[in-house]
């Protein structure tokens, strides 16, 4: 059958193990120096492990492979992990449903209560292959606006999948060539970009036009500004 299912590019890899937690199917180990798959009836094809790989050797493609087994998964991932990695991976990174509903701003809730649909949140950590991904809503938020806007999951968040980073402190081009790869590949229904309303800020909505238009793609867009007082601008 063909499925989805991870690649490992033996050049980029450097054997640094820092995929292996973040893969709870067990289905890589380091051999000889580099990641292996072990099998493919061990990997689900979520890509779960590629936010992990600091030399983006991994990939998910469409291939003929066996058809995953989460059996085997089960009882192979305690072996699988007896060989420490060489790195620390970050196995907060693996990518879930949360199971919130798509609630609806008008619909309003109490503001304990999260509207959060997916995880990871972190640019650097979302995965291109993320299922969440397909058919998304995209919130580009900078990470500081949860923080100062209150209402951030009653009147922002619902509806949305999250992509959360700073354009100041992190790495832009790589946030951009990311969402890029994200337009090109999946399909995405919108984007909005929530940015402080600061100078720096604004390097976030650069990006995304920047990658927009690099993707070739034409989507509904809209940009929401956040005062450091915490207001809609």
């Amino acid at each position: 059958m063909e499925r989805l299912i991870i690649e490992i590019d033996e050049e980029l890899c450097n054997g640094c193990g820092a995929c292996i937690p973040g893969c709870h199917e067990g289905a890589l180990q380091i051999l000889d120096g580099k990641a292996r798959l072990v099998g493919d009836a061990l990997c689900d094809g979520l890509g779960a492990c590629l936010g992990d790989c600091p030399q983006g050797a991994l990939r998910v493609v469409n291939r003929e492979a066996e058809a995953f087994r989460e059996e085997l998964a089960t009882v192979a991932q305690p072996k699988m992990l007896v060989s420490p990695p060489t790195a620390p991976g970050c196995p907060g990174s693996r990518v879930r449903m949360l199971g919130n509903p798509s609630l609806q701003p008008s619909q309003g809730f109490q503001p304990s209560r999260s509207a959060l649909q997916q995880w990871p949140v972190q640019w650097n950590l979302v995965p291109v292959s993320a299922p969440f991904l397909e058919q998304a809503d995209l919130l580009l938020c900078a990470d500081c606006v949860p923080f100062a806007y209150a209402d951030f999951h009653r009147q922002l968040l619902p509806g949305h999948v999250l992509m959360v980073g700073c354009p100041k402190f992190d790495d832009v081009a790589a946030y951009s060539e990311k969402l890029t790869r994200i337009l090109q590949t999946r399909t995405i229904r919108s984007i909005t970009v929530v940015k402080m309303d600061v100078p720096c800020c604004s390097g976030i909505a650069a990006l995304t036009k920047r990658s927009l238009s690099a993707s070739g793609k034409n989507l509904p867009y809209a940009e929401v500004t956040v005062t450091v007082d915490g207001h809609l601008g």
